[in-house]
């Protein structure tokens, strides 16, 4: 190997015509020997005793020109010496000119040229080398190729090597090489095979690159990619990933438990806009730093009941995020059960609960925390953080700084809820909405007096009982639109029957304020706007008010009931019994009549406990001048006690279900004509009496 490189003063330099010189040169001392031989042959030949002495002169001429002979031999092989002696300097020259151009070049590279034996050593090193890597010439000499390779590289760099030697092709390949500091640097390398005249791999030319700040680079480029810039932790994607890498994991291992954190604010809204979002940003860092903190005191948790030697340590990893805003989310793998990931939640609640000391003043906040527990049945990463982020809006919406756990009734309740507000958002653009009438009667006659008003919902699929949907509407607001269309309906309605069907008093129409409605500051214009509209006398029109939400803010509702009954609308107190008021109290509220509630005029007629508590309720309603309405009679037997104790009015299934008001003007028709035949009767009987 050493032959196929020539010795420069600095260093070895490969060369292409290095043998071709070496022929030569030995062809030409070859021919100077053979030269020498044959004349040092032909003077000895002359002194030896068989040689013919020079007597004459013919023998003369003959060896003068046997010596001029050998003259013009010695001469021809003097030119012939001079002239491949002046072909082999023009040869050096230009390998002269070659290695002086080999040498600006590999001194002047930004990249790092190597040349390796067959045995991985070193034979030249270009100056790149020191001053990218920090190694001079004698230390590179001094150790192997393989030494400065990372240990992790080293069989792909070996590989990579026998490759280009086997195969005479280099490929393209990334490793990394030690610093003389200690430091890491990235290198792109490619390699070409030197081969011998027989074709054999006598080493390998490696061409270096720095690509340290590049790959630097591009790893900030990624860092950025998956980070949040603000607090520096994993953002939504890179933590989606981690989470969908654990769920791969959990279906693989079925003993494998993981559990999602999600974690939001509480209150950050308030202190942002107060204080600014600069400070916003500051306290979000703060509190990534804290959590940081909690969760790296997090990876021992200690069993209740267990002794320091019994401990079953929670040993998994935890990857914090921010997804963005002022939220933030956790996940534990290899949980040993969901106490684990609930302890966890604990600790941050209350490491996040200590005062924030910002700017000299203290912030108190509080979170609320929804955690999911995965499976080897999750979907994927998306449908567990949703799973988590529904059971934070959960401890959100029971009181915040709680924590919730995500169960399925939790996801198909939202779900629901979800299609049902839009489905009561569309129903009020298509006036889906129906009013449907229960009729109050008279105990005393049996005669219609008034309609109880009640919403329906009249879906392509059918028809949709208050129930199911009235609780959510009053929550979302949805309920304020509906009844304000509900009432003028109404009131519109009764103004024709009670055209159609005089009486004296007149038709009544009750209608139920919701607790949304009656939060509302401007109540009690809105309903003397739509009595106005209608034309309804204000004395028709009952507004029954649950005592739940008359005795929530009594003072309030004092001021409310005052303005409503400055209307000339009267007052009901509905499902009276059922919450925590008294007779007592009402008399603070400008009330008219009490509804007792169905749950017990229901059992009156079979137990005597519950018939005499309605007797008592209606003495002492009585004693304050208050009428009562009795709901859910269903029974004549029911009817008859009722009547029997004094009760004016009733309503319920023995006298009609709520229906349309097709169908109710029907009864009230039917009400009449039996009315007329009633009278008639008593007529006729009265004229044959006499």
């Amino acid at each position: 190997m050493s032959k196929s490189f020539v010795s420069g003063s600095r260093t070895k330099i490969p060369v292409v015509h290095l043998r071709q010189v070496e022929g030569r040169e030995w062809w030409l001392w070859g021919s100077a020997v053979a030269v020498t031989v044959v004349l040092t042959f032909g003077i000895l030949s002359l002194t030896l005793p068989g040689f013919p002495q020079l007597g004459d002169s013919t023998d003369s001429l003959n060896l003068k020109e046997w010596v001029r002979g050998l003259a013009a031999l010695v001469l021809l092989f003097d030119i012939y010496t001079l002239y491949q002696q002046r072909q082999l300097h023009r040869i050096r020259r230009q390998l002269a000119e070659r290695e002086h151009l080999f040498q600006l070049i590999t001194e002047n590279a930004a990249d790092m040229i190597a040349v390796m034996d067959r045995n991985g050593q070193r034979l030249y090193n270009s100056p790149a080398y020191l001053k990218i890597l920090g190694y001079g010439p004698e230390e590179l000499a001094a150790s192997s190729s393989m030494d400065q390779i990372h240990p992790d590289d080293r069989a792909r760099v070996q590989e990579a090597s026998e490759k280009a030697r086997n195969t005479g092709r280099g490929e393209r390949l990334e490793y990394r090489i030690q610093h003389k500091d200690g430091s890491w640097r990235v290198l792109e390398s490619t390699s070409s095979a030197i081969r011998n005249p027989k074709g054999e791999n006598d080493g390998l030319v490696i061409v270096n690159r720095d690509i340290t700040e590049r790959k630097r680079a591009e790893e900030r480029l990624a860092h950025q990619s998956f980070h949040d810039a603000l607090t520096d932790l994993p953002n939504r994607s890179l933590f989606l990933d981690r989470l969908q890498r654990a769920i791969t994991v959990s279906r693989r291992h079925s003993d494998f438990k993981f559990a999602v954190l999600f974690i939001d604010i509480d209150e950050f809204k308030v202190f942002n806009d107060s204080l600014g979002h600069a400070a916003g940003d500051s306290l979000l860092v703060q509190i990534a730093q804290r959590l940081t903190a909690s969760l790296r005191d997090a990876d021992t948790i200690s069993r209740p009941g267990m002794t320091k030697e019994d401990l079953e340590p929670f040993v998994g990893e935890s990857t914090l995020a921010r997804p963005g805003g002022d939220e933030f989310t956790v996940l534990l793998e290899e949980l040993h059960g969901p106490s684990d990931a609930i302890r966890v939640a604990e600790r941050i609640q209350r490491r996040l609960a200590i005062p924030f000391d910002f700017n000299d003043q203290e912030i108190v906040l509080s979170v609320s925390i929804g955690i999911a527990f995965g499976s080897n049945l999750a979907a994927n990463g998306q449908d567990v953080l949703r799973d988590a982020e529904i059971a934070m809006y959960r401890a959100k919406s029971t009181g915040k700084a709680r924590c919730e756990v995500f169960d399925h009734v939790i996801h198909a309740g939202a779900i629901k809820r979800l299609q049902l507000e839009t489905d009561l958002r569309k129903a009020l653009e298509l006036n889906e909405f129906r009013v449907y009438y229960q009729p109050i009667v008279s105990l005393d006659n049996g005669q219609i007096v008034g309609f109880e008003t009640l919403s329906r919902w009249q879906r392509p699929e059918g028809l949709v009982m208050p129930a199911e949907f009235i609780a959510v509407a009053d929550e979302t607001g949805i309920i304020l639109p509906i009844n304000r269309q509900l009432l003028f309906e109404a009131c519109r309605q009764l103004r024709s029957w009670q055209e159609l069907f005089p009486s004296d008093p007149p038709l009544t129409i009750n209608i139920n304020i919701t607790p949304k409605q009656f939060a509302q500051a401007d109540l009690a214009s809105q309903i003397g706007k739509t009595l106005q509209e209608s034309g309804l006398d204000p004395c028709c029109l009952n507004l029954e008010i649950t005592e739940t939400i008359a005795m929530a803010d009594a003072d309030r509702s004092a001021v409310v009931l005052s303005e409503l009954k400055a209307l000339g609308v009267r007052l009901d107190i509905d499902d009276f019994g059922t919450g925590y008021s008294s007779l007592s109290r009402l008399q603070r509220f400008p009330v008219d009549t009490l509804k007792i509630d169905r749950s017990f005029i229901s059992r009156m007629d079979t137990d005597v406990e519950t018939r005499e508590i309605v007797r008592i309720i209606l003495m002492l309603a009585h004693g304050l001048g208050l009428k009562v309405v009795a709901e859910g009679v269903e029974t004549a037997a029911q009817a008859e006690m009722l009547k029997e104790m004094g009760c004016e009015l009733a309503q319920g299934y023995l006298y009609s279900k709520p229906a349309p008001a097709e169908t109710i003007e029907q009864l009230l028709s039917d009400s009449r004509a039996a009315k007329v035949r009633r009278n008639a009767r008593a007529k006729a009987a009265g004229s044959n009496s006499a």
